[in-house]
């Protein structure tokens, strides 16, 4: 089965404390689904500074959790800074979109939230 964070990095983190991965667990669920909302809506009205600003806030914790996302994210910082249509950056959006979700699915049924 795939899974689309590294269990392994939060443990290396935590240091083996169960309940310390739980809470980062759950703080992940509860500010990573608001900012990736705010940053679908960034791109879709093209203010590039906000979606810059969301993407590069969860940039660390994609990184944190070990997440396959990270070139997506940079690419979504990339294009902020550019005058391209919005339509170069919504592939790296959906990949995003689609791979968080499942980590957000994976984290609830790993630490019961």
């Amino acid at each position: 089965m795939i899974k689309y964070y590294a269990k392994e990095n939060l443990a290396e983190i935590a240091d083996g404390d169960q309940d310390f991965l739980k809470i980062l667990a759950q703080t992940f669920l509860e500010e990573i689904p608001p900012d990736l909302l705010s940053m679908k809506e960034a791109i879709e009205n093209e203010n590039r500074e906000l979606a810059y600003q969301f993407a590069h806030k969860m940039k660390p914790n994609i990184e944190m959790f070990g997440i396959d996302a990270l070139k997506d994210i940079t690419s979504i910082e990339a294009w902020s800074k550019t005058s391209k249509n919005k339509a170069t950056v919504l592939p790296h959006l959906e990949n995003v979109l689609t791979t968080l979700n499942h980590v957000f699915d994976e984290l609830r049924g790993d630490f019961r939230l």
